[in-house]
Protein backbone atom coordinates (compact mmCIF):
# COMPACT_ATOMS: atom_id res chain seq x y z
CA UNK A 1 0.00 0.00 0.00
CA UNK A 2 2.87 2.33 0.36
CA UNK A 3 3.38 2.89 -3.03
CA UNK A 4 0.08 4.99 -3.05
CA UNK A 5 1.48 7.77 -0.96
CA UNK A 6 4.16 10.16 -0.83
CA UNK A 7 5.60 9.36 2.32
CA UNK A 8 9.41 9.82 2.89
CA UNK A 9 10.25 5.69 3.11
CA UNK A 10 13.32 6.49 5.45
CA UNK A 11 10.58 7.53 7.71
CA UNK A 12 8.44 4.62 10.00
CA UNK A 13 5.01 7.33 9.78
CA UNK A 14 2.61 6.27 12.90
CA UNK A 15 1.35 9.33 13.01
CA UNK A 16 -1.85 9.44 10.18
CA UNK A 17 -3.79 10.85 13.00
CA UNK A 18 -2.14 13.99 13.35
CA UNK A 19 -2.64 15.88 9.83
CA UNK A 20 -3.24 12.57 7.64
CA UNK A 21 -2.06 11.62 4.35
CA UNK A 22 -3.16 12.38 0.68
CA UNK A 23 -2.73 9.49 -1.81
CA UNK A 24 -0.95 10.53 -5.14
CA UNK A 25 -3.57 9.57 -7.06
CA UNK A 26 -5.92 12.39 -5.22
CA UNK A 27 -3.29 14.81 -5.23
CA UNK A 28 -2.88 14.11 -8.92
CA UNK A 29 -7.18 15.11 -9.10
CA UNK A 30 -6.40 18.26 -7.09
CA UNK A 31 -3.58 19.58 -9.70
CA UNK A 32 -6.77 19.00 -11.92
CA UNK A 33 -9.37 20.99 -10.42
CA UNK A 34 -6.60 23.60 -9.91
CA UNK A 35 -5.83 23.60 -13.51
CA UNK A 36 -9.52 24.11 -14.29
CA UNK A 37 -9.61 26.92 -11.51
CA UNK A 38 -6.53 28.72 -13.65
CA UNK A 39 -7.48 28.19 -17.01
CA UNK A 40 -10.48 30.53 -16.53
CA UNK A 41 -11.07 31.22 -12.89
CA UNK A 42 -14.23 33.77 -13.86
CA UNK A 43 -15.80 30.70 -15.67
CA UNK A 44 -14.68 28.28 -12.66
CA UNK A 45 -16.06 30.63 -9.71
CA UNK A 46 -18.87 32.32 -10.89
CA UNK A 47 -20.59 29.70 -13.13
CA UNK A 48 -19.10 26.51 -12.11
CA UNK A 49 -18.23 25.88 -8.94
CA UNK A 50 -21.62 26.27 -7.33
CA UNK A 51 -22.64 22.81 -8.70
CA UNK A 52 -19.44 21.52 -7.69
CA UNK A 53 -19.43 22.02 -4.58
CA UNK A 54 -23.45 20.26 -4.46
CA UNK A 55 -21.79 17.34 -6.28
CA UNK A 56 -19.44 16.82 -3.98
CA UNK A 57 -21.67 17.84 -0.66
CA UNK A 58 -24.04 15.28 -2.17
CA UNK A 59 -21.60 12.45 -2.57
CA UNK A 60 -19.84 13.38 1.20
CA UNK A 61 -23.73 13.29 2.87
CA UNK A 62 -23.95 9.37 1.40
CA UNK A 63 -20.28 8.74 3.23
CA UNK A 64 -21.44 9.89 6.40
CA UNK A 65 -24.97 9.87 6.89
CA UNK A 66 -25.96 13.47 6.67
CA UNK A 67 -28.70 15.80 5.42
CA UNK A 68 -26.93 17.17 2.26
CA UNK A 69 -28.56 20.98 2.85
CA UNK A 70 -27.57 20.58 6.44
CA UNK A 71 -23.85 20.17 5.17
CA UNK A 72 -21.32 23.34 4.50
CA UNK A 73 -17.76 23.14 3.70
CA UNK A 74 -15.18 24.37 6.48
CA UNK A 75 -11.30 24.09 5.72
CA UNK A 76 -11.01 22.18 9.42
CA UNK A 77 -12.94 21.10 12.24
CA UNK A 78 -11.52 23.92 13.99
CA UNK A 79 -13.16 26.29 12.00
CA UNK A 80 -16.15 24.25 12.57
CA UNK A 81 -16.35 24.72 15.85
CA UNK A 82 -15.73 28.51 16.05
CA UNK A 83 -18.66 28.86 13.47
CA UNK A 84 -21.27 27.41 15.70
CA UNK A 85 -19.72 28.72 18.90
CA UNK A 86 -19.42 32.05 17.80
CA UNK A 87 -22.78 32.24 16.89
CA UNK A 88 -24.48 31.56 19.58
CA UNK A 89 -26.03 34.47 21.93
CA UNK A 90 -24.68 33.37 25.32
CA UNK A 91 -25.19 35.65 28.55
CA UNK A 92 -23.30 35.78 31.65
CA UNK A 93 -26.11 33.13 33.01
CA UNK A 94 -25.20 30.41 30.80
CA UNK A 95 -23.12 27.38 31.33
CA UNK A 96 -20.79 25.64 28.26
CA UNK A 97 -19.90 21.32 29.14
CA UNK A 98 -16.75 19.93 27.39
CA UNK A 99 -14.54 17.05 28.83
CA UNK A 100 -10.86 17.52 30.01
CA UNK A 101 -10.18 15.07 26.92
CA UNK A 102 -11.31 18.00 24.62
CA UNK A 103 -8.84 19.03 21.60
CA UNK A 104 -6.84 22.19 22.55
CA UNK A 105 -7.58 24.08 19.90
CA UNK A 106 -11.33 24.10 20.60
CA UNK A 107 -11.04 23.85 23.79
CA UNK A 108 -9.24 27.47 23.36
CA UNK A 109 -12.46 28.58 21.45
CA UNK A 110 -14.67 27.54 23.83
CA UNK A 111 -12.38 29.93 26.97
CA UNK A 112 -12.49 32.64 24.34
CA UNK A 113 -16.29 32.70 23.58
CA UNK A 114 -17.20 32.79 27.64
CA UNK A 115 -14.86 35.11 28.42
CA UNK A 116 -16.54 37.36 25.82
CA UNK A 117 -19.90 36.85 26.67
CA UNK A 118 -19.46 36.25 30.41
CA UNK A 119 -20.53 32.35 30.27
CA UNK A 120 -18.98 29.81 32.19
CA UNK A 121 -17.00 26.89 31.30
CA UNK A 122 -17.50 23.44 33.80
CA UNK A 123 -15.04 20.77 32.91
CA UNK A 124 -15.92 17.20 33.47
CA UNK A 125 -12.65 15.28 34.60
CA UNK A 126 -12.87 11.76 32.89
CA UNK A 127 -9.87 10.03 34.11
CA UNK A 128 -7.29 8.22 31.89
CA UNK A 129 -7.53 4.92 32.00
CA UNK A 130 -11.23 4.41 31.61
CA UNK A 131 -13.13 1.79 32.47
CA UNK A 132 -15.78 1.75 30.01
CA UNK A 133 -18.81 4.49 28.21
CA UNK A 134 -20.87 4.28 31.75
CA UNK A 135 -18.24 5.84 33.42
CA UNK A 136 -18.31 9.09 30.87
CA UNK A 137 -21.65 8.88 30.82
CA UNK A 138 -22.15 9.10 34.50
CA UNK A 139 -19.43 11.70 34.87
CA UNK A 140 -20.71 13.95 32.16
CA UNK A 141 -24.74 14.03 33.67
CA UNK A 142 -23.21 14.52 37.12
CA UNK A 143 -21.86 18.02 35.78
CA UNK A 144 -24.62 18.94 33.91
CA UNK A 145 -27.35 21.67 35.18
CA UNK A 146 -30.36 24.17 34.57
CA UNK A 147 -27.43 26.63 33.40
CA UNK A 148 -25.98 24.17 31.16
CA UNK A 149 -26.18 25.70 27.37
CA UNK A 150 -24.12 23.42 25.22
CA UNK A 151 -21.55 20.53 25.16
CA UNK A 152 -18.81 20.35 23.50
CA UNK A 153 -17.42 16.80 23.36
CA UNK A 154 -14.85 14.97 20.65
CA UNK A 155 -16.19 12.15 18.90
CA UNK A 156 -13.05 10.48 19.40
CA UNK A 157 -10.55 12.31 21.60
CA UNK A 158 -6.94 13.86 20.00
CA UNK A 159 -4.50 12.86 22.96
CA UNK A 160 -5.99 9.67 24.37
CA UNK A 161 -7.79 8.02 21.24
CA UNK A 162 -10.86 7.17 22.84
CA UNK A 163 -14.51 6.57 21.25
CA UNK A 164 -16.51 8.70 23.06
CA UNK A 165 -19.97 7.61 24.14
CA UNK A 166 -21.89 10.35 22.08
CA UNK A 167 -24.78 8.37 20.53
CA UNK A 168 -26.04 8.44 24.60
CA UNK A 169 -24.93 11.80 25.98
CA UNK A 170 -26.46 13.17 22.30
CA UNK A 171 -29.35 11.42 23.32
CA UNK A 172 -29.40 12.84 27.07
CA UNK A 173 -29.02 16.29 26.46
CA UNK A 174 -31.72 16.34 23.91
CA UNK A 175 -34.06 15.16 26.78
CA UNK A 176 -32.59 18.03 28.95
CA UNK A 177 -33.05 20.66 26.07
CA UNK A 178 -29.10 21.05 25.65
CA UNK A 179 -27.62 21.30 22.39
CA UNK A 180 -24.85 19.38 21.51
CA UNK A 181 -21.62 20.00 19.51
CA UNK A 182 -19.31 16.97 18.66
CA UNK A 183 -15.91 17.76 17.58
CA UNK A 184 -15.51 14.58 15.06
CA UNK A 185 -12.08 15.99 13.53
CA UNK A 186 -11.17 12.07 13.70
CA UNK A 187 -14.38 10.28 13.02
CA UNK A 188 -14.98 10.22 9.21
CA UNK A 189 -12.96 7.32 7.59
CA UNK A 190 -12.37 6.07 10.93
CA UNK A 191 -15.42 4.20 12.10
CA UNK A 192 -18.99 4.41 10.45
CA UNK A 193 -20.49 7.45 10.79
CA UNK A 194 -24.41 8.44 10.45
CA UNK A 195 -25.40 11.75 11.45
CA UNK A 196 -28.90 11.75 10.93
CA UNK A 197 -29.38 8.88 13.58
CA UNK A 198 -26.64 10.40 15.74
CA UNK A 199 -28.95 13.54 15.95
CA UNK A 200 -26.21 16.26 17.28
CA UNK A 201 -27.31 19.41 16.67
CA UNK A 202 -23.78 20.50 15.03
CA UNK A 203 -21.15 18.02 14.13
CA UNK A 204 -17.78 19.05 12.47
CA UNK A 205 -15.52 16.44 11.01
CA UNK A 206 -12.23 16.71 9.38
CA UNK A 207 -11.85 14.81 6.01
CA UNK A 208 -8.16 15.29 5.75
CA UNK A 209 -7.06 12.54 8.07
CA UNK A 210 -9.16 8.83 7.68
CA UNK A 211 -10.87 10.32 4.70
CA UNK A 212 -7.38 10.98 3.04
CA UNK A 213 -8.55 13.63 1.06
CA UNK A 214 -6.31 17.22 0.98
CA UNK A 215 -5.63 19.31 3.40
CA UNK A 216 -8.09 22.16 3.60
CA UNK A 217 -11.66 19.77 3.70
CA UNK A 218 -13.59 19.51 6.48
CA UNK A 219 -17.51 20.09 6.78
CA UNK A 220 -19.90 21.55 9.28
CA UNK A 221 -23.29 19.58 9.41
CA UNK A 222 -25.93 21.73 11.57
CA UNK A 223 -29.68 20.48 12.19
CA UNK A 224 -32.31 21.83 10.12
CA UNK A 225 -34.02 23.44 12.87
CA UNK A 226 -30.48 25.26 14.04
CA UNK A 227 -29.46 26.25 10.77
CA UNK A 228 -31.06 29.77 10.67
CA UNK A 229 -28.70 30.94 13.97
CA UNK A 230 -25.52 29.95 12.49
CA UNK A 231 -23.05 32.12 10.50
CA UNK A 232 -19.38 31.22 8.91
CA UNK A 233 -16.81 33.23 10.52
CA UNK A 234 -15.73 35.07 7.77
CA UNK A 235 -18.90 37.27 6.55
CA UNK A 236 -18.88 38.21 2.92
CA UNK A 237 -21.63 38.23 0.58
CA UNK A 238 -23.86 36.36 1.33
CA UNK A 239 -25.11 38.16 3.70
CA UNK A 240 -27.38 40.36 2.14
CA UNK A 241 -27.84 37.92 -0.67
CA UNK A 242 -31.41 38.28 -2.40
CA UNK A 243 -31.18 34.56 -3.66
CA UNK A 244 -34.12 32.92 -2.72
CA UNK A 245 -33.67 29.47 -4.54
CA UNK A 246 -31.29 28.10 -1.60
CA UNK A 247 -31.16 28.15 2.01
CA UNK A 248 -29.14 31.45 3.34
CA UNK A 249 -26.78 28.70 5.22
CA UNK A 250 -25.38 27.38 2.39
CA UNK A 251 -25.28 30.84 0.41
CA UNK A 252 -22.90 32.17 3.44
CA UNK A 253 -21.01 28.82 3.64
CA UNK A 254 -20.38 28.30 0.47
CA UNK A 255 -18.78 31.75 -0.50
CA UNK A 256 -16.86 33.43 2.39
CA UNK A 257 -14.19 34.97 0.22
CA UNK A 258 -11.40 33.76 -2.81
CA UNK A 259 -10.28 30.57 -1.76
CA UNK A 260 -8.98 27.55 -3.49
CA UNK A 261 -12.05 25.16 -3.21
CA UNK A 262 -9.60 22.15 -5.09
CA UNK A 263 -8.87 20.19 -1.42
CA UNK A 264 -12.92 20.21 -1.07
CA UNK A 265 -13.68 18.69 -4.39
CA UNK A 266 -11.23 16.08 -4.40
CA UNK A 267 -13.48 14.88 -1.24
CA UNK A 268 -15.71 12.38 -3.13
CA UNK A 269 -12.33 11.21 -5.37
CA UNK A 270 -10.87 10.34 -2.26
CA UNK A 271 -14.22 8.50 -0.68
CA UNK A 272 -13.99 6.62 -3.68
CA UNK A 273 -10.03 5.49 -4.27
CA UNK A 274 -9.54 4.52 -0.69
CA UNK A 275 -12.65 2.72 -0.87
CA UNK A 276 -11.17 0.47 -3.70
CA UNK A 277 -7.91 -0.06 -2.11
CA UNK A 278 -9.45 -3.54 -0.53
CA UNK A 279 -12.03 -6.10 -1.29
CA UNK A 280 -14.81 -4.67 0.78
CA UNK A 281 -14.02 -0.96 0.48
CA UNK A 282 -14.28 1.04 3.68
CA UNK A 283 -16.01 -1.43 5.68
CA UNK A 284 -13.21 -3.32 5.07
CA UNK A 285 -10.64 -0.01 5.48
CA UNK A 286 -12.21 0.73 8.76
CA UNK A 287 -12.26 -3.23 10.39
CA UNK A 288 -7.74 -3.59 8.49
CA UNK A 289 -7.12 -0.06 10.82
CA UNK A 290 -8.42 -1.22 13.71
CA UNK A 291 -7.51 -4.24 13.96
CA UNK A 292 -3.41 -2.85 13.28
CA UNK A 293 -4.08 -0.28 15.41
CA UNK A 294 -5.04 -3.18 18.28
CA UNK A 295 -2.45 -5.41 17.50
CA UNK A 296 0.43 -2.23 17.79
CA UNK A 297 -1.60 -1.28 21.26
CA UNK A 298 -0.63 -4.23 22.35
CA UNK A 299 2.93 -4.85 21.11
CA UNK A 300 3.88 -1.41 23.02
CA UNK A 301 1.98 -2.26 25.61
CA UNK A 302 3.99 -5.55 26.61
CA UNK A 303 7.13 -3.44 25.73
CA UNK A 304 6.32 -0.43 28.47
CA UNK A 305 4.94 -2.91 30.84
CA UNK A 306 1.47 -1.30 31.42
CA UNK A 307 -2.03 -2.78 30.86
CA UNK A 308 -4.55 -0.99 27.92
CA UNK A 309 -6.06 1.78 29.32
CA UNK A 310 -9.35 1.87 27.43
CA UNK A 311 -11.32 -1.18 26.25
CA UNK A 312 -10.84 -2.31 22.78
CA UNK A 313 -14.39 -1.12 21.99
CA UNK A 314 -13.48 2.07 22.80
CA UNK A 315 -10.98 2.24 19.98
CA UNK A 316 -10.88 2.96 16.32
CA UNK A 317 -7.61 3.19 14.05
CA UNK A 318 -5.59 5.05 16.83
CA UNK A 319 -4.61 3.94 20.67
CA UNK A 320 -3.02 6.28 23.42
CA UNK A 321 -0.57 4.37 25.69
CA UNK A 322 1.08 6.05 29.15
CA UNK A 323 4.31 7.00 29.05
CA UNK A 324 7.04 7.39 31.89
CA UNK A 325 6.95 11.12 33.14
CA UNK A 326 9.05 13.75 31.19
CA UNK A 327 11.26 16.16 32.68
CA UNK A 328 8.76 19.63 31.21
CA UNK A 329 6.99 20.78 34.31
CA UNK A 330 5.04 22.99 31.46
CA UNK A 331 3.63 22.22 28.62
CA UNK A 332 5.55 21.88 25.47
CA UNK A 333 4.59 24.01 22.35
CA UNK A 334 2.83 21.17 20.19
CA UNK A 335 5.22 18.58 19.11
CA UNK A 336 7.48 19.13 21.66
CA UNK A 337 8.63 16.61 23.67
CA UNK A 338 12.25 16.01 23.94
CA UNK A 339 11.05 12.30 23.02
CA UNK A 340 9.50 12.85 20.26
CA UNK A 341 12.43 14.42 18.30
CA UNK A 342 14.71 11.82 19.42
CA UNK A 343 12.47 9.14 18.61
CA UNK A 344 12.62 11.25 14.36
CA UNK A 345 16.22 12.18 14.43
CA UNK A 346 17.89 8.92 15.89
CA UNK A 347 15.29 5.75 14.61
CA UNK A 348 13.33 7.86 12.19
CA UNK A 349 9.93 7.16 13.72
CA UNK A 350 7.19 9.77 13.56
CA UNK A 351 4.87 9.39 16.29
CA UNK A 352 3.01 12.10 18.64
CA UNK A 353 4.24 11.88 22.41
CA UNK A 354 1.61 14.48 24.41
CA UNK A 355 1.72 15.67 27.41
CA UNK A 356 -1.76 14.93 29.04
CA UNK A 357 -3.36 15.42 31.18
CA UNK A 358 -0.09 17.52 32.57
CA UNK A 359 3.78 17.54 32.66
CA UNK A 360 5.31 15.78 33.51
CA UNK A 361 2.30 13.14 32.59
CA UNK A 362 2.44 12.00 29.01
CA UNK A 363 1.12 9.45 26.74
CA UNK A 364 2.94 7.77 23.47
CA UNK A 365 -0.43 7.76 20.69
CA UNK A 366 0.10 5.53 17.13
CA UNK A 367 -2.31 5.63 14.49
CA UNK A 368 -2.79 2.35 12.08
CA UNK A 369 -3.21 3.20 8.29
CA UNK A 370 -3.47 1.33 5.18
CA UNK A 371 0.21 1.92 4.81
CA UNK A 372 1.34 0.61 8.03
CA UNK A 373 2.52 -3.00 9.43
CA UNK A 374 3.01 -4.09 12.27
CA UNK A 375 7.16 -4.43 12.04
CA UNK A 376 6.63 -1.15 12.25
CA UNK A 377 4.67 -1.13 16.03
CA UNK A 378 7.93 -3.76 17.07
CA UNK A 379 10.47 -1.17 15.44
CA UNK A 380 8.80 1.06 18.07
CA UNK A 381 8.31 -0.85 20.72
CA UNK A 382 12.35 -1.65 21.00
CA UNK A 383 12.87 1.57 20.60
CA UNK A 384 11.38 2.82 23.85
CA UNK A 385 12.70 -0.43 25.59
Amino acid sequence: MKEHWMLDPAITYLNHGSFGATPLAILAKQDEYRSQMEREPVRFFVRELEAMLDAARRELAAFIGADAEGLAFVPNATAGVNAVLRSLDLDKHEELLVTNHEYNACRNILDFVAETSGAKVVVVDIPFPITGPDAIVDAVLARVSDRTRLFLIDHITSQTAVIMPVERLIAEMDRRGIDTLVDGAHAPGMIPLDLQSLGAAFYTGNLHKWVCAPKGSAFLHVRANRRYGIRPVSISHGANSPRTDRTRYLIEFDWTGTFDPSAILAVPDSIRFIGSLVPGGWPEVMRRNRELALRGRDILARSLGVAPPVPDSMLGSMAALPLPDGTATTAPALYGDPLQDALLEKDHIEVPVVPWPHPPKRLIRISAQLYNEEGEYERLARSLS
